[in-house]
């Protein structure tokens, strides 16, 4: 079986899969790690935020959402199933969104454990460690123009 990568704005999620999206964020940010937050905060439907979904035959094995903040991008809802982890996944998903922001400014808040992570993609520390939800994180960015690994 072999991973594909769909970036796609919503419209162009099917409906089944844009379902399994917002099944796994929900089972790894509210159940696994326990932080109920409102996941569905309008953002996805923006016309230009763009969804990377891996998807293995039909099943979505992780995704993340590129979104457009004016004169950056912001990447966030970084999700790999539990099931599919420790197979590089996380680095496809960075691959494809680092492709659709370009040269552009990218922001991020990483978890702190992560860092080193986002580190790789040009990605440094820009403020204090912050808790959301009881996770403890870091506001990141990547300047505009800085060539992706």
């Amino acid at each position: 079986m072999s991973v594909r990568v769909l970036t796609v704005g919503f419209d162009g999620l099917a409906p089944r899969t844009a379902y399994d999206v917002w099944r796994l964020r929900q089972q790894v940010f509210v159940i696994e790690q326990d932080c109920p937050y409102p996941d569905l905060d309008g953002r996805d439907l923006e016309e230009a935020t763009r969804h990377v979904v891996l998807l293995e035959d039909d099943a979505v094995l992780g995704t993340l959402r590129v979104l457009d903040d004016g004169d950056w991008a912001r990447i966030g809802r970084v999700v790999v199933a539990p099931s599919a982890r420790g197979r590089g996944l996380a680095g496809l998903l960075m691959d494809e969104a680092m492709a659709v922001c370009g040269a552009r400014e990218v922001r991020l808040d990483a978890q702190t454990g992560l860092t080193g992570f986002y580190a790789a993609y040009g990605f440094e520390v820009t403020g204090p460690e912050f808790d959301e939800d009881g996770i403890m994180h870091v506001p990141m960015t990547r300047n505009a123009g800085r060539p992706r690994p």
